[in-house]
């Protein structure tokens, strides 16, 4: 068994960095430490545990089933520590040069990132805002591992030991080109399903919020196609005669941008709103609260 008072607990840090990336190099450079330096310490850490820990594999390295199983507690009780210094730290926005990883979903991005982004530059130029996709299928991994601090996307009641703080409400508008048959007149119902419809779903899903809308008329759309990126929709809708029907925020952006067009969709869609959520854990942080703070703001602003 290994003495922990004969074990560096600095070499602990680079075991949670290669576990994390599976990648010496990309270890290296989250560490902020040359790949030698990295691999020494491995080799010092596989001496003391007296296990190989990381195989190479093509594109990386391969955990050990004991790597794999010390990988967890490691990273929790650096996350928890690094936490806890952080907590208790001032937090100086002009000085800080701290990096902020978050989860934002494409449209959380689109709409919040550009003003959140504006915002930092002015109030926190030492700071990096390190924004990953995350949606109601991954956002919670993300937050348990500390891949991300915070998650801001449409999301579903999160467990106990998460804070769920409810943004912006959201309508929808309905956007194609402005010659298409349907950028005149009245836009009925008929009219719209006459359509074939353009879907954005990052995860690949088929029915969207407008769908839930439509079953309570026993009506259905016809999907054209799904797409799993919002910048692929504005040449795609001057192209085809698909339109799609978007968050109006994000619609109106997209007309201004690109020469499109919006009409009232019509169907009542029921209001999404975006969620931000985040660990109990990190209440009391003071970056992390100013953080959540500038982020209430401008969804406000929005």
């Amino acid at each position: 068994m290994t003495d922990l008072s004969q074990l560096d607990l600095n070499l602990l840090r680079v075991f949670d960095a290669v576990a994390r990336e599976r990648h010496v190099t990309r270890a290296a450079e989250r560490l902020g430490l040359s790949q030698p330096a990295v691999s020494n310490a491995l080799s010092r850490l596989r001496a003391a545990l007296g296990d190989e820990l990381f195989l190479r594999r093509p594109g990386g390295v391969e955990p050990t089933a004991f790597a794999l199983a010390l990988a967890a507690p490691v990273a929790e009780a650096l996350d928890r520590l690094a936490e806890t210094l952080a907590a208790q730290a001032p937090f100086d926005p002009a000085t800080s040069r701290r990096v902020f990883p978050v989860a934002f979903s494409e449209y959380a991005e689109a709409v919040l990132a550009p003003r959140l982004l504006a915002r930092l530059g002015q109030e926190a130029p030492g700071c990096l805002l390190a924004i990953r996709h995350g949606d109601r299928t991954n956002a919670e991994a993300l937050l348990e591992r500390g891949d991300a601090i915070l998650a801001v996307a449409v999301l579903p009641e999160p467990g106990a030991l998460y804070t769920r703080i409810r943004l912006v409400p959201e309508d929808f508008r309905t956007l194609m080109r402005p010659d298409h048959p349907l950028a005149e007149g009245g836009l009925t119902l008929d009219r719209f399903l006459s359509a074939p419809q353009l879907l954005h779903s990052p995860n690949g899903s088929r029915d969207g919020a407008l769908d839930v809308a439509l079953e309570g008329t026993g009506r259905q759309r016809r999907l054209g196609a799904v797409v799993a990126h919002l910048s692929a929709v504005p040449q795609i809708l001057l192209q085809t005669d698909l339109l799609i029907t978007l968050s109006a925020r994000l619609a109106e952006a997209m007309a201004a941008s690109h020469g499109l067009v919006t009409r009232p969709t019509p169907v009542n869609v029921r209001h999404t709103r975006l969620s931000l959520v985040f660990h109990r854990r990190l209440e009391a942080d003071a970056g992390h609260a100013w953080l959540r703070r500038l982020i209430l703001a401008e969804a406000r602003e929005v």
